[in-house]
């Protein structure tokens, strides 16, 4: 029996299909990513000014700016990460470092976990609503929706968080025993750094999801477009008004479309100084 070789270019040959889909894959993303800025530059660049951003808005959107609605997005997400940060890190050190993965208890936690990553925000939206706005007695305010988003952004915090943990090699842990270092040193000084990079993924993905969040706010936040004084007031936050305007106001388009570039222009603002701060702090802690 005769044994076929196989021709020397078809590995060569595999390779560069492969490569082509991949950067087929990455160019459509990008030209996606691309039409879909453009698109909103182009429609909302011509009302975008300094007045629009901080003035109130005036008949029904139509008119005004989005001033408001500014200050009631930068307060839910500050409640929101501070309440999912903390809360976050904490468990995702505990399911690392301190938890069997094999254990029944963790592998529920993360199976939990996972489950609560993929529900819907209109459910997180309903629970929010059903417990921190009756049970809790917060009413449709700021500190009720900043809440309900810290509740949907944990899952994905956590999971991201706890990965890059694991991934740091097990020689890291051995060689920081072997000096003498107590495990919560080993976590803070050199775990913690060294995983930077996935909690600040987690982060950024976690903050532009409770930034772009319109049906979770609609039953917890409320609606109002006046200017929030405290945590327990009302207010709408930018995605509400973007929807709203987009929706249920004739005319409002140009605004709406001006609103989401701002919105737009903050996420590529948060990401790049989340970013930065966590290269700083980890060359800093490593240091």
């Amino acid at each position: 029996m005769v044994n076929k070789r196989s021709s020397p270019w078809l590995p060569l040959f595999q390779e560069r299909c492969v490569a082509l889909v991949v950067w087929l894959a990455v160019g459509l993303v990008t030209t996606l990513f691309l039409w879909l800025v453009s698109e909103i530059v182009l429609q909302g660049i011509g009302v975008v000014s300094w007045e629009f951003i901080l003035s109130a808005p005036q008949n029904a959107g139509r008119d005004g700016g989005i001033g408001p609605m500014l200050v009631a997005t930068a307060l839910i997400v500050g409640v929101c990460l501070g309440v999912s940060v903390p809360l976050g890190l904490g468990t995702a050190i505990v399911l690392a470092e301190y938890t069997n993965e094999n254990r029944r208890l963790s592998q529920w936690v993360r199976r939990s976990l996972d489950v609560l990553a993929g529900v819907p925000s209109i459910v997180f939206g309903l629970f929010g609503h059903a417990f921190f706005c009756l049970f809790l007695g917060l009413g449709f305010s700021l500190l009720s929706g900043g809440m309900t988003l810290a509740c949907m952004v944990l899952p994905l915090l956590i999971r991201s968080t706890e990965e890059s943990l694991r991934a740091i090699p097990r020689e890291y842990r051995l060689s920081a025993a072997a000096l003498g270092l107590s495990r919560w040193t080993t976590v803070t000084r050199l775990l913690i750094p060294l995983a930077l990079p996935g909690f600040a993924a987690g982060l950024i993905l976690g903050v532009g999801r409770a930034m772009a969040e319109t049906a979770a706010l609609l039953f917890t936040s409320g609606y109002v477009d006046r200017f929030p004084t405290s945590l327990l007031d009302s207010g709408r936050a930018l995605s509400v008004h973007i929807w709203d305007l987009a929706m249920n106001v004739p005319g409002g388009n140009s605004h709406a479309y001006a609103s989401a570039l701002v919105l737009v222009g903050l996420l590529f603002a948060i990401n790049l100084t989340s970013s930065f701060i966590a290269d700083q702090w980890k060359k800093h802690a490593l240091t």
